[in-house]
């Protein structure tokens, strides 16, 4: 399949989180790349042999394999002088959190006349139930009949580097050639991989996502019970867990967030035809773990005379992405009931952002919204009014 044009691989949409870590391991191990990202300011940086967000050891590949086996492109004529074609662009969630088909289909829209029978493409981000074949229905539909497959990604953000080369890669074709060149692909990063049919493989994909959800939905609405009734959860957490093998797995309390747990969770409800009861029940508590914080504290304390600080506004520690992330919705919250919000966050640069010094000597009320490492040393005065669901400080995450 290798050699047949001018790059092994193009990734369409590359420059993200999904398609910039993946493109620069092809370009490791010997595959010329060229990533078609139309975002002219993530171009310049990635050209400069930066990486535009967190990303544990990527940025030293990246340094390696500029412009040598990984190349930046906004030209589509790149897109037909490509073998294989990884598309990283997956199915979003419209305003009304319904699977909105046409941000795919007005993709291939935009590139068919670059398309050809011999190229193989690959899915590669979060699909709706039965995308994939609706997919392939479309572009036969216009003459075009190049292989298809869906193989979906399953890192962890910010870990890419290390668990594309450790984690199974899932590949999920139509015919026998699709699914021996997708694993002739991807098994140039890992030896593991395994096949299901595309369906099954979009589903599967939504499955990992919800359950982990789900996990987070049950330990969060524990500490509501627990808090409601003044008891102090973690305690509670650290007995039950305690060389106990069945709660070996148990969740703690916190924010469950970003671009895709939510989404998918929200798209197995549209499936099922809205009896996927657990999934809603999981998006009820999650959603709501901020307006409970905001609830809580207005029962206990005058906070509209009261200034409150978010310490973290990334959508889970240690990463520099906001994308979704609940300690934006509370701050909404926050500002139509306290005094005045200051925001912090280690990783996101905004002006409209103090440091966490400032934040802890200016705040009344001080929530931590994600446990970046960094705050690990963080001293809180006694006076303060803390709001630590994840334990993170010690305490309980009483308030």
């Amino acid at each position: 399949m290798f050699g047949k044009k001018k790059y092994d691989i193009c990734v369409i949409g590359g420059l993200g989180h999904v398609g910039l870590p993946l493109s620069i391991l092809f370009a490791e191990v010997g595959k010329k790349v060229v990533v078609y990202d139309l975002n002219k300011t993530t171009q310049d940086v990635v050209s400069q042999g930066k990486m535009p967000f967190k990303e544990d050891g990527a940025e030293e590949i990246l340094n390696k394999v500029i412009n040598k086996n990984l190349f930046i492109s906004c030209s589509k004529d790149d897109i037909r002088n490509s073998d294989f074609i990884i598309v990283v662009i997956g199915t979003p969630a419209g305003r009304h959190l319904n699977p909105e088909f046409t941000v795919l289909k007005d993709l291939f829209a935009e590139i068919m006349d670059y398309l050809s029978d011999d190229q193989h493409i690959i899915l590669r981000s979060t699909l709706y139930p039965g995308t994939t074949e609706k997919i392939k229905e479309y572009l036969a539909s216009k003459g075009k009949r190049p292989r298809i497959s869906f193989c979906p990604e399953r890192i962890s953000q910010g870990a890419a580097v290390k668990e594309l080369k450790a984690l199974p890669q899932i590949v999920a074709a139509f015919d026998e050639t699709s699914k021996n060149e997708a694993k002739e692909l991807f098994s140039l990063l890992t030896k593991d991989v395994t096949f299901l049919t595309p369906l099954e493989a979009e589903l599967g994909k939504l499955f990992c996502n919800i359950w982990r959800y789900i996990e987070f939905s049950i330990a969060n609405q524990f500490f509501q019970i627990a808090l409601e009734n003044n008891a102090d959860f973690y305690k509670i957490y650290d007995a039950i867990t305690y060389k106990y093998p069945r709660t070996v797995n148990f969740k703690k309390a916190g924010f469950a967030a970003g671009p895709c747990l939510f989404k998918d969770t929200v798209h197995m409800v549209s499936y099922t035809g809205n009896s996927f009861h657990l999934g809603s029940a999981a998006i009820l508590v999650n959603e709501g773990l901020p307006n409970f914080i905001v609830r809580r504290l207005k029962d206990r304390h005058d906070i509209k005379s009261k200034r409150a600080g978010i310490l973290g506004m990334a959508f889970k520690a240690d990463i520099d992405d906001p994308r979704d992330s609940l300690s934006f919705k509370l701050r909404n919250m926050l500002e139509i009931e306290a005094k005045e919000v200051l925001c912090s966050d280690s990783y996101i640069k905004r002006d409209d952002f103090v440091s966490a010094e400032d934040l802890i000597k200016n705040s009344d009320i001080i929530i931590l919204g994600v446990p970046h490492k960094q705050y690990a040393n963080l001293v809180i005065p006694k006076e303060k009014v803390l709001v630590d669901i994840w334990n993170f400080f010690g305490g309980g995450g009483l308030f």
